[in-house]
């Protein structure tokens, strides 16, 4: 869709508004198929990078066989999810929160399948105090730091489990081995640093050479130690019924290694403008939000209504939202995207929005867009063809 057909589109809809191309999806959707095709892997979705209960249903749906429960962000957006018919949810991040803990514990003696990550003593005791209350046992996944270390005190990627070898792996397993109330099922390994660093960003040029050796050293010791990972732990007598890795930015490199069962995407399927820098990954604009036009303070300056949504993460310029539509719009360094208010520089190349219509933007981060707004438009064929909420629509507030 161009400029035109978006302000044609939302010329009768109430600004700020966020839309999601559903073409545009379902081809994204297809990109990861195509990653999937000849191997055995399965792709678990990552619901944080959604936060569209819609939206979840229609990828699963399209994804099919090849696509397999959910990877969630807290204890309760699973119970949530659950609540709605989602089952086979993977909690990535490790909690100790009691009530959240029970309310996982009490679905799965009912028959869910929801499984908490691990890392620490402490966690698999939180699991078994849960578990037995409810008369079950909890599954729970073991997380593998897979950052590049190449000297002691340098860790290049996500600072998450701290478990960082295969001994240590197999040392917390059989302490779960005895509780009560626990069962290790699975293992996960996420390579933050592969699948989730832009290695052709515009915002740090400079940058993007160092990015792209650091993929090269880090994704074979990734297979490396995803794979001695899983063979200790299956010599320790561990029954591993998933080993989960990857990311949209690293499903070109994660689906080629024969330990892994399943592959995690989830920002590609909505493609925010992060993932427009990576070499390795080819997905589509698929989430916008408008913003109206409600000024225009100089010949050459448009101001728009909102905007201040600024991804988490390092600051810096490529958190804020890109002015999308119409081209040749560009922020004004004193202000950036505002509160209340986005000033926005025309070039002169392309189409001046009047005072009322539209500007397009994408958001840094697809699933944190929901957070914004309490329902998406979704736009099939050029036309809204339904309003769903997001979960913030649905009263879920997680994190």
């Amino acid at each position: 869709m161009d400029w035109c057909a978006f302000a044609n589109l939302l010329s009768s809809e109430r600004l700020p508004a966020a839309i999601v191309d559903l073409d545009a999806m379902d081809r994204n959707v297809d990109r990861v198929l195509d990653a999937l095709a000849g191997t055995d892997k399965t792709c678990r979705v990552a619901s944080k990078s959604v936060r569209h209960v819609g939206l979840l249903r229609r990828i699963l749906e399209r994804g099919g066989a090849r696509f397999r429960g959910l990877m969630c962000f807290t204890l309760e957006e699973a119970c949530f999810l659950h609540d709605r018919g989602f089952d086979d949810l993977l909690v990535a991040y490790p909690s100790l929160q009691v009530s959240a803990l029970a309310d996982v514990a009490r679905r799965v003696a009912e028959g869910a399948t929801i499984r908490p990550m691990v890392d620490a003593r402490e966690h698999l005791e939180a699991c078994a105090r849960a578990a037995r209350a409810a008369g079950t046992t909890l599954e729970v996944v073991l997380e593998l730091d897979v950052a590049y270390q190449p000297a002691r005190r340098v860790h290049l990627g996500a600072l998450r489990s701290p478990l960082r070898t295969a001994r240590q792996l197999v040392a917390l397993a059989r302490e779960a081995a005895s509780m009560e109330g626990v069962e290790v099922a699975g293992l996960m390994g996420y390579e933050a640093h592969v699948a989730g660093l832009p290695d052709d960003s515009p915002f740090s040029r400079a940058l993007n050479p160092a990015r792209r050796a650091l993929k090269r050293l880090a994704v074979p010791q990734v297979a490396r130690a995803r794979a001695e990972a899983v063979s200790a732990l299956r010599q320790a007598g561990v029954d591993l019924r998933l080993v989960n890795g990857g990311g949209s930015g690293s499903l070109d490199t994660t689906t080629t290694e024969a330990c892994v069962t399943e592959v995690t995407a989830g920002s590609g399927f909505l493609c925010s403008h992060l993932f427009d820098y990576f070499r390795a990954a080819h997905f589509e604009p698929a989430a916008f939000f408008a913003l109206e036009v409600s000024r225009a303070p100089t010949d050459d300056v448009i101001t728009c209504l909102g905007g201040g949504y600024v991804a988490s993460g390092e600051p810096g310029w490529d958190r804020l939202p890109v002015p999308w539509m119409p081209p040749g719009l560009s922020y004004i360094s004193m202000e950036g995207a505002g509160e209340v208010q986005t000033p926005l520089r025309l070039s002169g190349h392309g189409p001046r929005p009047r005072v009322g219509e539209p500007v397009i933007f994408r958001h840094a981060k697809a699933g944190e867009l929901a957070e914004r707004f309490t329902e998406y438009l979704l736009v099939r064929s050029g036309e809204v063809v339904a309003r769903e909420p997001t979960y913030r629509g649905e009263g879920g507030c997680f994190l």
